[in-house]
């Protein structure tokens, strides 16, 4: 896209000289020159409008496009958490309830977790990743 946009400015740009030095001539009487300089304000305020209305449809279309990406980036995000929510919910139904007591004291002292705690909670996590094989 900004190939066209550089197209674009450069197309206004070549009408806009060569439409003025049509305008300018050589012609020096002061009233051919007042109505030169308002058809020349004229022609510059619809350039202005052009080159504003550019930028726009650019900007509109990059916007569109980020939305887009926007999009999808969420919608992974919401299938993400949703398996997660799912898992977490599984791996809480087979843990028992000392397993589940280390876990939130170790959630509370910010402390990693044992070894000891990690043999005991991948005896119970065998069947669920099993169990959730054929679920997911």
């Amino acid at each position: 896209r900004p190939v066209a946009m550089d197209l674009g400015v450069y197309q206004l740009r070549h009408f806009s000289i060569s439409f003025l030095s049509s305008l300018l001539g050589t012609d020096n009487s002061s009233l051919r020159l007042d109505s030169r300089i308002t058809m020349v304000s004229n022609v510059l305020i619809r350039v202005v409008f052009l080159f504003q209305d550019l930028v726009k449809s650019h900007l509109m279309y990059a916007v569109r496009e980020e939305v887009e990406v926007l999009k999808e980036q969420i919608k992974e995000l919401i299938e993400k958490n949703s398996q997660l929510e799912q898992e977490n919910t599984l791996l809480k139904t087979l843990a028992s309830p000392e397993q589940l007591a280390q876990f939130q004291a170790q959630l509370q002292t910010g402390s990693p977790p044992s070894s000891q705690t990690q043999g005991t909670t991948q005896q119970p996590s065998q069947p669920a990743t099993q169990g959730s094989g054929p679920s997911a």
